[in-house]
């Protein structure tokens, strides 16, 4: 007897819901088994996440301020994939985009605020988007695996940072510790709830996903997106712009997770110091790998899922 696993043409939104909470259950059932090899109530371990994550005002703010590079990096993630193109760059992306609004942020430009923070985000967006963009085009026209070039760029441009930080960005103010120049005050952002660190990096988030909802389920580069992704031959048969279109959802995919990083360079002390680790940027990728997930999730509608190697490819 032999059993094969296919893929359902269709499933109900019961059948999308019941599979995702499944999957959400069974990982809380394999977390519980190492708590009770220590010899404690994975009961009381999940009430103290809760209470740490809800518990308080200060704790609901620093949940949401931690969610938006996840929003953010999983949005990126899944329009990749949704394309099957493989974006493990998101850490790298995310401080090239840090990098990059210290640079627009600090002097460069003299702007109002309302045209300078913008101008900062784009300038991120932009930066970020193009560390995508080189390995797509590598990708494209000397079949580079995109997996390893974007993997070992995040190691590059760490690196660079450290070495701009420590060299021509550092702050001379800042006796000694190595930080980057702090922005001019007309490119800080404002806080949504005074005295706690929640800012409108998070409303930059929420837009994100309904922005990117809007794109791939009623425009037509979202069309072209998911048409690439499924079938490249067909698509390019059709007469879809197959490599333009990899091309935007390189920069798209690249440009989201520089976002969060040009938004915690326009808080607190507005600088960029060696310690800007995004420890959530690995655990976000894994977000569009979630059953049935929606871009408001953060990801994209249920037909996303990530690359499949039997994909025919031209």
């Amino acid at each position: 007897m032999s059993f094969r696993l296919e893929p359902r043409a269709d499933a109900s939104v019961a059948l999308k819901l019941s599979v995702s909470l499944g999957a959400g259950l069974a990982a809380l059932l394999l977390v519980a088994v190492p708590v009770l090899f220590a010899g404690r109530n994975p009961i009381e371990a999940y009430g103290l996440i809760i209470q740490g994550a809800f518990g308080s005002l200060f704790a609901l703010s620093e949940t949401l301020n931690r969610a938006t590079p996840l929003i953010l990096t999983g949005l990126a993630a899944a329009v990749a994939f949704r394309a099957k193109l493989w974006n493990i760059g998101a850490e790298g992306q995310l401080y090239i985009g840090a990098l990059a609004a210290v640079l627009v942020g600090s002097g460069l430009l003299q702007m109002p605020p309302a045209l300078l923070i913008p101008t900062v985000m784009i300038a991120g967006f932009l930066a970020g988007g193009m560390m995508m963009v080189l390995p797509t085009i590598l990708k494209q026209r000397f079949g580079a695996d995109e997996v390893v070039i974007t993997l070992l760029l995040n190691f590059v441009v760490i690196l660079l940072v450290q070495m701009l930080i420590e060299g021509p960005l550092k702050d001379p103010l800042a006796m000694g510790w190595p930080q980057s120049v702090p922005l001019l005050a007309e490119a800080k952002f404002a806080k949504l709830v005074p005295r706690l660190r929640m800012h409108w990096g998070l409303i930059v988030g929420i837009a994100g996903a309904l922005i990117l909802w809007f794109m791939v389920r009623k425009t037509v580069l979202g069309f072209e997106i998911k048409a690439v992704g499924e079938n490249r031959a067909a698509a390019r048969f059709a007469g879809i712009p197959v490599d333009a279109t990899m091309l935007k959802v390189a920069l798209i995919s690249g440009g989201l997770p520089a976002l969060p990083a040009s938004a915690r360079c326009l808080v607190s002390k507005a600088t960029f110091p060696p310690t800007f680790r995004p420890a959530l940027v690995i655990p976000a990728l894994s977000l569009p790998c979630w059953p049935g997930c929606r871009p408001l999730a953060p990801s994209l509608p249920p037909s996303s899922s990530p690359p499949s190697s039997s994909a025919p490819t031209p």
